[in-house]
């Protein structure tokens, strides 16, 4: 069998492997669709009521959504619907008296109450003047029947308030044995004013327990309370949150970024330290010396042809020393200081005579012998 043959039934091998594997994981497997929730990103990140203004402008209402309330950009109209989530006591006496006149004038406000707080609650606010009064009372379920629906419990965690003057109410929610309510609409001059012991119901809802305007009952729930001017007007949803801070965001979201670089620096540092402990002064540089100077020097001569100028220099410094140690010497000239030197110094008159005169100008070997010679001399004397 030649060598095409071999490599036909090996691809014919291969091929029939894979046909096999493809059959057994089609026999075995099923593709099945799965839905996953994606985690929120942008507007919803922020805005509670992101869910409620986008259901509503599908139904054809124009609804708006505002971080803090604005009356005077808002324009309130007779027909609109002003839906505040934050606590409606925050508000000054005068923006609680202009609400107001709007409600009179066919406005549908909706508000939350807050907790119980002697110092904030009073008649000067906005629930005050409406003669809302927040209860002590702990938070209590109220059953809510949707035909078609399985039974839900809604304002589990809300505070329950009562009305200085119950019969002012149109509608009422709560409970009869404690006079507490969880959901109140009241008729002011044309208009009316909602007032909910808890709104999470017309939040956007995070995952299956917190569902939010997903449930169904929940949507009944809020059409029923945006009925009085549903589809005449504006609904302005005010969420009034407070967005978190850059730093805060920073620190939780982006600590795989910074924490590294923290641990790259503090390395980094670590190894840059040599010691640990007081610090010292540093150790005074040492001086260059004389003998490095003059050697330089020196060298410098050399190399332009100056050596008869080291000769003479150490000549000289040979006669200072005669005149010091040997006047009588050192006065005399020529030959005769020669003899006289070469006696003082018991040495031959002729090695006397050659250290004294200036060898040739390029001449290293006599140089160095003749500065050595003077030196010995000097040493001698």
């Amino acid at each position: 069998m030649n060598v095409r043959w071999r490599i036909a039934l090996a691809t014919l091998a291969a091929l029939l492997a894979m046909a096999l594997a493809t059959l057994w994981f089609l026999r075995n497997f099923e593709r099945v669709p799965e839905q996953v929730t994606l985690p929120a990103y942008g507007e919803p990140t922020y805005n509670p009521l992101y869910a409620l203004r986008e259901t509503l402008r599908r139904d054809g209402t124009r609804a708006e959504s505002r971080r803090t309330l604005d009356l005077r950009a808002m324009q309130l109209q007779p027909g609109d619907t002003v839906l505040m989530l934050d606590d409606p006591r925050t508000l000054a006496p005068a923006e609680a008296g202009q609400l107001l006149d709007w409600v009179q004038q066919g406005g549908h406000l909706l508000l939350r109450v807050p907790e119980a707080d002697p110092e904030l609650d009073g008649e000067a606010t906005l629930l005050g003047r409406l003669g809302v009064q927040p209860g002590d009372v702990p938070p209590r379920c109220q059953p809510w029947r949707v035909k078609g629906q399985d039974e839900h419990s809604e304002f589990c965690h809300g505070h329950r308030f009562t009305l200085a003057a119950p019969s002012s109410a149109e509608l009422r929610w709560g409970d009869a044995h404690d006079a507490t309510l969880a959901h109140a609409r009241l008729r002011h001059g044309n208009g009316r004013v909602d007032v909910l012991s808890d709104m999470d119901f017309l939040r956007n809802g995070s995952d299956e327990r917190d569902t939010g305007l997903r449930d169904v009952p929940h949507r009944d729930l809020a059409r029923l309370l945006l009925a009085p001017n549903y589809g005449r007007g504006t609904v302005h949803l005010v969420y009034a949150v407070q967005a978190p801070s850059l730093w805060r965001t920073l620190l939780r979201d982006g600590w795989p970024v910074w924490l590294p670089l923290l641990l790259a620096l503090l390395a980094w540092l670590w190894m840059r330290s040599q010691r640990f402990g007081a610090l010292l002064p540093s150790p005074r540089e040492e001086r260059r010396s004389l003998l490095e100077h003059v050697r330089a020097s020196g060298e410098h001569l050399h190399r332009y042809g100056k050596t008869p100028l080291l000769h003479a220099a150490m000549r000289q410094a040979f006669l200072a020393r005669l005149r010091r140690r040997a006047p009588l010497a050192a006065a005399l000239s020529g030959e005769a200081q020669a003899r006289a030197i070469a006696e003082h110094l018991h040495l031959p008159p002729e090695q006397v005579r050659t250290a004294l005169q200036a060898p040739a100008s390029r001449d290293d070997a006599a140089l160095r012998e003749r500065i050595a010679l003077l030196i010995r001399m000097r040493n001698q004397l």
